[in-house]
């Protein structure tokens, strides 16, 4: 199928070959990705544009890295999905982080006390997935590294403080993120030229206060339709074991497992893959000699029947179990 590309992707095109900045780069990338029509016609292209913004990211926040302003600020991802959290002051973010890692962030009841991302990693199922607390929202001083930080996240958290007013909250948040060119976006992806969309989910934090109930169904209404909204007590920890599935629902990713022929299956490392992978997009992941050498893959799991002997093309599921024959 064609890609039929409208005039304005090849301008943007034209601006990311003349663009000589990593953030340049990305800000091309970014709106060349939201021009482009969806459907399968670009499918690889899309998946292409997206390494790139990856890339160029990361290149962005290591750059700032290195410089006095931008010292610790570079996050490299680990794990199956790097979820940024994002909010404004005394959300819980510091305290939800240290309640689900091992990480240490400083929990305080002023604002501001995060200035520096604090990763940490969180636990699910047999998997870990990489969490990030970062500065408010409204933050000045993160700006300079901020947007590039958010532009290579899997995910974002949107936290909202439940004894206060949470539609307010969420107006200021997606402002920020719109003056940061960032667009979140839950079931359906962004078509704004020159906005980034970035998956995102909604957390309603302090459900343990009072009235904290009657503000969080505010949020179905208005957000419901879009976004996957979940309720928590960071404090308590009520509501956790749902956010870590959800976060997982969110990533859109899938666990394949590996096999040799005549043995076992290695069920306690899995292959991460985004949902949609084949057969060939597995054996790329766990070695960059087996997409080319691939002749066949056996599957147990998404295959009519046990062992299915299947070619490259197969879409695979999660927990399905792969053996790859080279």
């Amino acid at each position: 199928m064609p890609a039929n590309l409208p005039p304005e992707y090849f301008q943007a095109e034209k601006l990311y070959r003349q663009a000589k900045t990593p953030e340049e780069k990305v800000e091309a990338l970014e709106a060349m990705l939201s021009i482009m029509p969806k459907h399968k016609g670009t499918d690889k292209l899309r998946a292409v544009l997206r390494t790139k913004i990856a890339k160029f990211s990361e290149e962005s926040q290591r750059r700032l890295a290195t410089g006095r302003r931008g010292s610790g600020h570079y996050v490299k991802k680990e794990g199956a999905g790097q979820v940024i959290l994002v909010g404004l002051p005394n959300a819980g973010k510091s305290q939800l982080v240290a309640a689900v890692t091992e990480a240490a962030p400083i929990v305080a009841d002023y604002p501001f006390s995060t200035q520096t991302p604090t990763p940490g990693m969180m636990s699910f199922e047999n998997i870990q997935i990489q969490l990030v607390d970062i500065p408010p929202i409204i933050d000045r001083n993160a700006q300079p590294w901020l947007p590039n930080l958010l532009r290579g996240a899997d995910l974002l958290l949107l936290m909202v403080d439940l004894s206060q007013e949470p539609l307010s909250q969420m107006e200021t948040i997606k402002e920020e993120l719109g003056k940061l060119k960032i667009r979140p976006v839950g079931r359906t992806e962004g078509t704004e030229l020159w906005v980034y969309p970035k998956k995102a989910l909604i957390v309603g934090n302090k459900s343990d206060l009072d009235d904290s109930g009657e503000r969080f169904r505010k949020l179905e209404p208005e957000y419901g339709a879009e976004f996957p909204i979940v309720s928590i007590s960071a404090k308590n920890g009520t509501g956790l074991e749902e956010l870590k599935r959800e976060i997982y629902r969110s990533l859109e990713i899938i666990r394949v497992y590996t096999k040799a022929p005549g043995k076992q299956a290695d069920l306690e490392e899995p292959v991460i893959l985004k949902k949609g992978s084949t057969v060939e997009n597995a054996a790329q992941s766990i070695h960059k000699d087996f997409r080319a050498k691939l002749k066949y893959a056996q599957v147990w799991g998404s295959g009519k029947f046990d062992g299915q002997k299947v070619k490259r093309e197969h879409i695979l599921e999660d927990g399905d179990i792969i053996e790859l024959h080279i």
